[in-house]
């Protein structure tokens, strides 16, 4: 199964990201197609906060435009969202260890952690940081 990470989904809402055509058909393709796909519970929480940032985008998004993006994706009959499971801080652990992570890098390994922990497949994300989770295998956009 694919996830996608918080950039994707940035770019795929807003119109003015270099990304934002492959991104919103990468979405798309997803949201229509027949496989289960998933977006972390803390990249819904991390896309809400960039899109409707007014020091990150003039305009920002409103609220009801984040929200609505939002629940377009979620109420995809194929979309799943991933939270932590039991057992989650020894895989968290695990990987700020092995990954040797400190700083902002840690919500990488949250998100990367959740994945492994739930068995996904392939992360879409424009993140190099999540290089440093070789458990896990990243795709990008282009």
């Amino acid at each position: 199964m694919k996830a996608v990470d918080t950039n994707v989904l940035v770019y795929a809402h807003r119109t003015d990201t270099p990304f934002h055509d492959k991104a919103a058909s990468t979405l798309r393709g997803l949201a229509e197609g027949q496989s289960q796909w998933a977006i972390p519970w803390p990249c819904v929480s991390e896309f809400y906060s960039v899109v409707t940032h007014p020091r990150i985008y003039d305009p920002p998004s409103s609220r009801d435009e984040a929200l609505g993006q939002l629940r377009a994706w979620v109420e995809s009959p194929t979309c799943i969202l991933l939270a932590e499971p039991p057992g989650h801080w020894e895989q968290f652990e695990r990987l700020i260890r092995d990954a040797k992570v400190a700083g902002p890098v840690v919500h990488d390994a949250r998100i990367a952690a959740i994945c492994a922990a739930q068995g996904i497949s392939e992360l879409i994300t424009q993140d190099r940081d999540f290089s440093r989770f070789p458990d896990l295998r990243c795709t990008g956009l282009i």
